[in-house]
């Protein structure tokens, strides 16, 4: 049944890129450099990249900060939604794939409008609250899991008012909700840093936020999103 299912996912996927448009010739040289380099399976699929770019255009982000770039697909997808004075700051901690994805970035000519930062995510985000960057309307969170709730207490205090903050690979095949729940694809206390990233969603009152399941090629995982809240009352 799993790989029926599995399967099925994988048709769907394909029925929904191509129906929507959502593959090109940009995004797929991005994908090729990705293999060649020896990145698989690690960016994110179609779908997810255009509900990044609808997030950014819906909501008029003109700041929108990544955490985990990789080969730059999401960054692009990202990007190419900003106004022209738009601006689009990503972290990677690994020189390799920063210099793959400045590559990929100015192929598809956006060179302009993005920042790649490289360092551990935890210091380059310090660094920003330090120097008082100016707010971002959007983030979206894709490094390691173990660190993703001190990502989410730096990105509130770059964050303004009403921002977006997007976290994937959140529910690990369900893995999180299980105590006793393994996955074998995360490092040592990523899913527990997951479990505490939750914790701090639900407790924080600054930030009001849901978690969606999906189903892909990838297998069962999903998403958060959450809104920097504007201190009114709900």
């Amino acid at each position: 049944m799993a790989d029926e299912a599995r399967a099925l996912w994988s048709t769907v996927d394909r029925y929904v890129a191509e129906t929507l448009g959502l593959r090109d010739k940009q995004l797929q040289e991005v994908l090729d450099a990705s293999e060649q380099a020896g990145i698989r399976h690690g960016s994110i699929p179609p779908y997810l990249g255009r509900f990044l770019e609808l997030l950014v255009r819906i909501g008029g982000a003109e700041r929108v900060l990544e955490i985990g770039t990789l080969s730059g697909y999401s960054t692009i997808w990202m990007a190419r939604a900003l106004p022209p004075d738009g601006r689009l700051v990503t972290l990677e901690a690994d020189p390799r794939y920063a210099e793959l994805a400045r590559q990929n970035i100015a192929g598809a000519g956006l060179t302009d409008s993005v920042e790649v930062v490289v360092g551990r995510a935890l210091d380059t985000l310090s660094a920003l609250v330090e120097r008082g960057a100016a707010p971002f309307d959007m983030t979206f969170i894709d490094a390691d899991k173990k660190n993703n709730d001190a990502y989410l207490e730096l990105v509130l205090k770059l964050s303004r008012p009403g921002a977006t903050i997007v976290a994937d690979n959140v529910v690990r095949g369900g893995a999180v909700a299980d105590p006793h729940g393994e996955d074998p694809r995360l490092d040592s206390g990523g899913l527990d840093g997951l479990r505490r990233f939750y914790k701090r969603l639900g407790d924080d009152p600054r930030v009001s936020a849901t978690a969606i399941q999906t189903v892909d090629h990838k297998g069962h995982d999903g998403f958060a999103l959450a809104r920097v809240n504007d201190g009114r009352s709900y």
